[in-house]
C-alpha cells in the first residue's frame, strides 16, 4: 500500500484547508458578535452595489429630514410673527373705531399712543430672525427686514420720516386757501363756479346733482375741471345742490347745500337773495364755508392716509413719493424720494419675483417647497401703513374741527385694516406657510415609511440570522477539530512506524 505525500509529512493542501477553516471560523464569530455579514462592501459580493444604493437613498432621506427640521423652526417662528402682526392690527382697528376724542398736550389720544406701541411690536416681529437668517427679508437673509420704529416715524433730521411726509402732504392737499385746492368764484353775474387746481392734491370734482329750479348746472368739465351753476331765476326754499368729490386716499365725499330764505343761513345752507346775482353769490359763500370745514376734517384725514401710502407703498423698487416742494401749499406734483432725503422703511430684498419664491427647501428628489417672505408684501405693508397713519397723526385741542378730523381718520384706518375684497390679508400669508408645514408633515411620514422599508431591505443584505451563524460555527468547529486531529496523526507517522 502506498502512502505518498502523507508518510513523514503533512500535505500542504491540508494545512491550507485548516487555515481557511480557521479564517472562516473567525469571520463567523465576528458575524455572530456584530450581526453583520462583512466589514467591507467587497465582502458582500454581488450585493455590494445594491447595498451602496440603499445606503445612498437612506442618507438622502436623512438629509431631507434634517433640512425640513431646520426650516420647520423658521416656519414656526414666522407663523408666530404673522399671528402677532394680525392681532396687533386688529387691536388698532378696534381702538380706531371706538376711541373717544381726548388728546393730551402732545396732540394725541391714548389710543394713538397704543397704536404706536402696536406698530413697534409689528416692526419688531417683522425683524424676526432664525439663527442668523432674517425671515422677512426675502433673498437678503443677512439683512434686517425693516428700519426702526423711531426712524420710520420721525426720520433722522436729514431723511424725512412719516410725520414729516404727513405734514407736507397736508399743506399740499389743503392749499393756501384751506379749501382743498378748489377755487370758488363768481366769474359773471348770476353764475357760481368751483374749479380744481392743477396737480394731484386736494379735492377732485367727481359729480354734481341739482334739484334747483331756474338754474343751469354744467360740469365737471374743462382743464382743470370745473362746475358752473348759472342762475336764470330763483330757486325755491328746500331745493338742493350736491357736489361729489374724490379725495387723495381714494375715498369720496358729498356736500349738499340747501336753499333757504333765512338770513343768515344755517350750516350747509345758502340764502335765496334778492335776485339771481345775489343768490349765486350766496351759493358761493356757503360752498366756501362748507368746503373749508370738509377740508379741515375729511380731507385732512384722507391726506394722512395718502401720505402713509406714499411712504410705505414702495414694493418692486418704487421710491417713496413726496410733495415736490417747498413751497408745499402750491405744489403741483409728487417727486421721488431718495435714500439720501427720505427714510426707506423696508431694507430687505425687493425683487420683482414672488415673495414665497425667495426661499425654498428640497423635501423629496422631485419636490421643493417655497416659503420665503418679504415685509413689504401687500398685507403686511397695508397693516403697517394704516397703523402708522393713526399713530403718527397729531391734532390741536384748540382746533374746532379736530374731533371730526380725528373721527374721519379713525374710520379710514379701521376700513383700511379690514381690507378690501381681493386684497391680500395676513391670514393669506399664514395659510401659505401652513401649506408648506403640511407638505413637511406629509413628506416626513413618507420618509419614515420609505426609510423603514429600505432599512429592512438593507438588513436582508448586510445582516445575518444569529441562529444560522451559530449553526455554521458549530459545524465548522466540528470539521476543524476533525481536520486537526487527522493532521496531528499524520504528522506522527514515519517509515519506521509504518513498518
Amino acid at each position: 500500500m502506498a502512502m505518498v505525500g502523507y508518510v513523514g509529512s503533512v500535505s500542504s493542501s491540508m494545512l491550507q484547508s485548516i487555515l481557511d477553516m480557521r479564517e472562516r471560523l473567525d469571520d463567523l464569530q465576528r458575524q455572530f458578535g456584530t450581526g453583520v455579514k462583512s466589514d467591507t462592501y467587497a465582502g458582500l459580493g454581488a450585493d455590494r452595489g445594491i447595498s451602496l444604493s440603499l445606503r445612498g437613498q437612506i442618507s438622502a432621506i436623512s438629509g431631507y429630514d434634517a433640512a425640513m427640521a431646520a426650516t420647520g423652526i423658521r416656519l414656526t417662528l414666522a407663523q408666530s410673527a404673522l399671528t402677532g402682526i394680525d392681532n396687533a392690527a386688529r387691536t388698532v382697528k378696534t381702538a380706531a373705531i371706538d376711541s373717544a376724542f381726548s388728546i393730551d398736550p402732545s396732540g394725541q389720544s391714548t389710543q394713538q399712543k397704543g397704536a404706536m406701541s402696536q406698530l413697534d411690536l409689528m416692526l419688531g416681529l417683522l425683524g424676526t430672525q432664525a439663527g442668523d437668517r432674517s425671515l422677512f427679508s426675502g433673498k437678503a437673509v443677512d439683512k434686517p427686514a425693516v428700519a426702526s420704529t423711531d426712524l420710520i416715524i420721525n426720520g433722522d433730521g436729514i431723511r424725512a420720516g412719516l410725520k414729516q411726509m404727513i405734514a407736507e402732504r397736508k399743506l399740499a392737499d389743503l392749499g393756501a386757501s384751506g379749501l382743498g385746492r378748489l377755487n370758488v368764484t363768481n366769474p359773471v353775474a348770476g353764475t357760481m363756479r368751483v374749479a380744481e387746481d392743477v396737480g394731484p392734491f386736494g379735492f377732485k370734482l367727481a359729480a354734481v346733482n341739482s334739484s334747483l329750479s331756474n338754474a343751469t348746472v354744467t360740469g365737471p368739465a374743462g382743464a382743470p375741471p370745473r362746475i358752473d351753476v348759472a342762475m336764470t331765476g330763483q330757486p325755491a326754499a328746500g331745493q338742493t345742490i350736491a357736489f361729489s368729490f374724490n379725495l387723495p386716499d381714494g375715498t369720496s365725499q358729498s356736500l349738499t347745500l340747501t336753499a333757504t330764505t333765512a338770513s343768515p343761513p344755517g350750516s350747509d345752507q345758502f340764502t335765496i337773495g334778492a335776485n339771481a346775482t345775489a343768490t349765486a353769490a350766496n351759493l358761493g359763500t356757503a360752498l366756501t364755508a362748507s368746503l373749508s370745514k370738509l377740508a379741515a376734517t375729511s380731507l385732512v384725514a384722507a391726506s394722512a392716509m395718502a401720505a402713509s401710502d406714499n411712504f410705505f407703498n414702495t414694493a418692486g423698487g418704487n421710491p417713496p413719493q413726496r410733495v415736490n416742494g417747498p413751497p408745499f401749499d402750491t405744489a403741483t406734483s409728487l417727486t421721488a424720494g431718495t435714500p439720501a432725503d427720505t427714510v426707506v422703511w423696508y431694507t430687505g430684498d425687493d425683487g420683482a419675483d414672488p415673495a414665497r419664491g425667495t426661499a425654498a427647501v428640497q423635501i423629496d428628489p422631485s419636490v421643493s417647497v417655497s416659503y420665503g417672505m418679504r415685509a413689504n408684501e401687500q398685507a403686511l405693508r397695508l397693516a403697517l401703513q394704516n397703523v402708522a397713519a393713526f399713530a403718527a397723526s397729531t391734532f390741536s385741542a384748540s382746533d374746532p374741527n379736530a374731533k371730526s378730523a380725528y373721527t374721519a381718520l379713525g374710520q379710514r384706518v379701521a376700513v383700511g385694516l379690514a381690507g378690501a375684497p381681493g386684497q391680500q390679508k395676513v391670514s393669506d400669508i399664514s395659510s401659505e406657510i401652513a401649506t408648506a408645514q403640511t407638505a413637511f408633515q406629509s413628506a416626513q411620514a413618507r420618509h419614515q415609511q420609505t426609510s423603514a422599508q429600505l432599512q429592512d431591505l438593507l438588513g436582508s443584505i448586510e445582516t445575518v440570522p444569529q441562529e444560522q451563524v451559530g449553526a455554521q460555527i458549530l459545524s465548522l468547529q466540528t470539521n476543524l477539530q476533525a481536520s486537526l486531529q487527522t493532521t496531528a496523526m499524520l504528522a506522527k507517522m514515519s517509515l519506521v512506524n509504518f513498518i
